[in-house]
């Protein structure tokens, strides 16, 4: 994806600082400081930084961002294997919130001829779904993060703070020795957190390389999990049960 170089050169800045001022990357990009905080908004926007009183950070590991397209074919086995597994644990007249990941866009397909309400912030699932005469959509809108086809920002995790439902499918790039779940963008993390608090059963979706998998934000602790779908790669079974998960592996 093409971008402005001023914001190019932002997002380097922030890689070697971690941290830097509004009056700094004015002084440094030699502009005023109204056009470095469009600039802040337009990145913020994108899912890429988190601003905070006068400075900005990154939301996410610039150099591992890859698109839901790039990723739906590996491992594709294992995440149809996952997402069949997944499937039953719906029942008809479910609420069911299915956020954007490719192994979900996956269980997506799997639903379209259920009597159920789906949640999503994913628009790929959005148009799969939207065809579907027997379940009922419903949309979750905020800034648009092109490289995951969702959407995210306070717009979204205040529209998911409205809701409650039965059953949450969330994705996971990375998980934890100790338990953690992780993403590579912290905005997102934020949205899949709140979309856990909001279900009743709590449920992620990796596939085993997704195992101490590096990954830039954690959205969850074991605490907060009940269930975690994964194929007979995982290696962690009794550990991960000793934490409070239940593991189905297939």
């Amino acid at each position: 994806m093409g971008r402005n170089p001023r914001h190019e050169k932002i997002l380097s800045l922030l890689q070697n600082f971690r941290q830097i001022t509004v009056a700094d990357l004015t002084e440094r990009l030699n502009v005023s400081q109204v056009t470095i905080r469009k600039d802040l908004t337009s990145l913020e926007e994108q899912g890429l930084i988190l601003r905070s009183h006068g400075s900005a950070r990154l939301a996410q590991a610039v150099n591992q961002i890859s698109t839901v397209s790039t990723r739906k074919d590996l491992y594709y086995d294992e995440k149809d294997r996952i997402t069949s597994k997944a499937l039953e644990l719906i029942q008809e007249g479910d609420s069911v919130c299915i956020d954007a990941s490719s192994t979900n866009l996956l269980l997506a397909k799997k639903v379209t001829s259920m009597q159920i309400r789906v949640i999503t912030n994913s628009l790929e699932i959005m148009s799969n779904l939207s065809r579907s005469r027997d379940l009922t959509l419903t949309t979750i809108g905020g800034n648009f993060r092109r490289e995951a086809g969702s959407f995210i920002g306070p717009l979204a995790e205040d529209a998911v703070n409205q809701l409650q439902y039965d059953i949450a499918f969330i994705g996971a790039t990375g998980i934890s020795a100790e338990g953690e779940f992780l993403t590579h963008n912290t905005i997102e993390g934020k949205l899949k957190n709140a979309m856990l608090k909001a279900a009743k059963r709590k449920v992620i979706l990796a596939d085993s390389s997704k195992f101490e998998a590096r990954s830039f934000s954690k959205f969850a602790n074991a605490d907060l999990i009940d269930i975690l779908i994964t194929d007979s790669g995982f290696t962690e079974i009794e550990l991960f049960r000793k934490l409070g998960i239940e593991v189905l592996t297939v």
